[in-house]
């Protein structure tokens, strides 16, 4: 019997019409099937369409040509009220710039998606973000605000909003983009860590490969077209820059992935910055393709 994919992109291609009347084409006859437990990393330039592409898996948005697939079922058949349901239910979203909401403490931010539950899910969700956040390593800080945090605090904050109500497809835009290496590394080893107990997917969009080289599959998107590749990171630093050389990244970074891999038990930044340095929680992740935002009512989107 065939498995069924999470999510599967079929013949997916996205344009937009400017106002010349010319067509801008963001992507490109994408072919993409991700599984539970699976953990893509999808690296690319600014503006060649990743952002458009977590949407469009994500149901955030819907594609111009080709289909979207969620456990076997069309997207595109689903009603405004089914998809919102679905999508709050079973995906979660990591971006850049945190987005977490300014004056609230970290865990009503983190409590906040549960608001959109039911029964004992909604009961009891002071209890379980607080659970989460003990888990992320932030139990000390759960009456903090944003301002009051770290950008690493911030992000595991975000961290576990994502995943407060177990999504079964966990997608990152650039989550570790606002954040030093080292603390960009723990971060990312926390966010393996969890999907990896929870078997969900974890999709990450990147233009690190620091990053990208903690997944198990690798693709690359270029001018709206995606093209699988090999980032195993072998131990030759030879054949690690020649995989690298193909996505057009320095040499120098590529040996310094190959010979120096991230350590995974660095610890995650946890002192507070001035108020100058830390990030703005206002900050909006903006999207570098012309995707369509979802509504406000969307239980999990973060930028609610």
């Amino acid at each position: 019997m065939e498995l069924v994919s999470l999510v599967r992109l079929e013949g997916v291609a996205k344009h937009v019409i400017l106002p010349d009347d010319s067509r801008l084409d963001i992507l490109r006859n994408i072919e993409l099937a991700i599984a539970a437990g699976d953990h893509v990393a999808i690296v690319g330039r600014s503006g060649s369409g990743k952002s458009t592409l977590l949407n469009l898996m994500g149901m955030l948005d819907r594609p111009s040509e080709g289909a979207v697939w969620f456990r076997g079922e069309p997207v595109r058949k689903m009603r405004k009220g089914r998809l919102d349901k679905l999508r709050g239910r079973n995906v979660g979203f990591v971006f850049q710039q945190f987005n977490l909401l300014a004056g609230r403490t970290a865990l009503e931010n983190v409590a906040m998606p549960l608001g959109y539950a039911s029964g004992r899910a909604f009961w009891n969700r002071r209890r379980t973000a607080t659970a989460m956040l003990e888990r992320v390593g932030l139990g000390h800080r759960i009456e903090s605000t944003p301002e009051q945090l770290s950008g690493g605090e911030q992000q595991r904050v975000a961290i576990a909003r994502a995943l407060v109500r177990r999504p079964a497809l966990i997608l990152a835009d650039e989550p570790t983009g606002a954040l030093d290496v080292e603390t960009g590394g723990s971060v990312m080893a926390l966010l393996d860590e969890i999907a990896s107990e929870a078997d969900a997917a974890l999709v990450t969009i990147t233009h690190d490969l620091h990053v990208a080289a903690r997944a198990r599959r690798h693709y690359r998107l270029e001018a709206g077209v995606l093209t699988p590749f090999d980032l195993s990171a072998p131990a030759a630093g030879a054949a690690a820059a020649a995989a690298y050389d193909r996505i057009e990244i320095a040499p120098e970074l590529a040996e310094s992935v190959a010979a120096a891999p991230v350590d995974a038990a660095a610890p995650v930044d946890g002192e507070p910055r001035d108020a100058a340095s830390t990030p703005s929680p206002e900050a909006e992740a903006v999207p570098e393709a012309e995707s369509t935002p979802a509504s406000e009512a969307d239980p999990v989107e973060v930028a609610s």
